[in-house]
């Protein structure tokens, strides 16, 4: 993936920068792998607002993932590579010998015409789906699961990938995109490869529009708001606040740990990302 600049007619044209999008091969998404998506605003099933700053965008489409990736024995080849505005990865439609269709998130080097495979006699190539236990040590992995038959749940954004770093006592050592390490039992399954449009990161979105587009309302800072509103809030002018500076919960937001201490995923974690 390439990206792409605009000439400066304005100021935000200036810094934008977009998608060169060439390894999209379609603009139509496959319509039976598609469902209505609802607009929530960042409110639960109660009416309660429990994620702040969203609301507006563009409408879309959820595209149904394969996350299981359980079809063993049946190569699939790859008709696709789309756009997916629910995730910044890209993704593949896949079409299997007896007929079934799915999407997979699109690892990096994923061509149309490309044979992929599932279950534990599948190649160690790019795009291929095993258990851990049947992938060497030093592989690039990524949509792994945390519990087997679950679905992925590891390495699924766009330029993610793990490190299988050993196998030991029916678990295999990941090291993870953030550099925890982290066991995870040997039947769960994950993709050889590295997930694809790892520019993603470095895209600049040049004015706030396009965030309102993604359906990120504006963020307000605590100190300009009133006491009754947030912690930080009130005082004459500028005011340093007089305390640490905290979430609008009172939660400390620079340093406290809250993680909880008991919690029963501790005994998985080899080492920590923050040592």
């Amino acid at each position: 993936m390439s990206i792409k600049t605009y000439r400066p007619m304005t100021p935000s044209r200036r810094v934008m920068e977009g998608y060169g999008f060439e390894e999209i091969t379609t603009d139509k998404p496959y319509k039976p792998l598609t469902e209505r998506l609802e607009k929530a605003a960042g409110r639960n099933h109660h009416g309660h607002v429990t994620q702040r700053h969203r609301g507006g965008g563009s409408k879309r489409f959820y595209r149904i993932i394969d996350f299981k990736r359980t079809k063993d024995g049946i190569p699939g080849r790859v008709e696709t590579i789309e756009y997916d505005p629910n995730r910044t990865a890209r993704i593949a439609l896949i079409s299997y010998k007896d007929g079934e269709k799915c999407y997979i998130i699109a690892p990096e080097g994923l061509k149309v015409g490309q044979i992929i495979e599932n279950g534990k006699h599948s190649d160690i190539v790019l795009g291929n789906c095993l258990q851990l236990k049947d992938i060497p040590l030093g592989s690039t992995l990524h949509h792994i699961e945390m519990k087997p038959g679950k679905g992925a749940q590891i390495a699924r954004s766009a330029g993610a990938h793990c490190q299988l770093a050993g196998k030991e006592g029916g678990f295999a050592q990941i090291i993870m995109p953030s550099g925890e390490m982290r066991k995870i039992p040997l039947e769960c399954r994950a993709v050889v490869g590295t997930v694809g449009n790892q520019d993603h990161m470095n895209i600049s979105m040049g004015k706030a529009g396009r965030n309102r587009w993604k359906g990120w309302r504006p963020f307000v800072r605590g100190a300009v708001m009133n006491p009754c509103d947030h912690p930080h809030g009130g005082g004459e002018g500028k005011n340093s606040r007089g305390r640490v500076p905290v979430s609008l919960w009172g939660q400390p937001a620079k340093g406290m740990k809250t993680r909880k201490r008991k919690n029963a995923s501790n005994k998985y974690i080899i080492s920590r990302r923050k040592k």
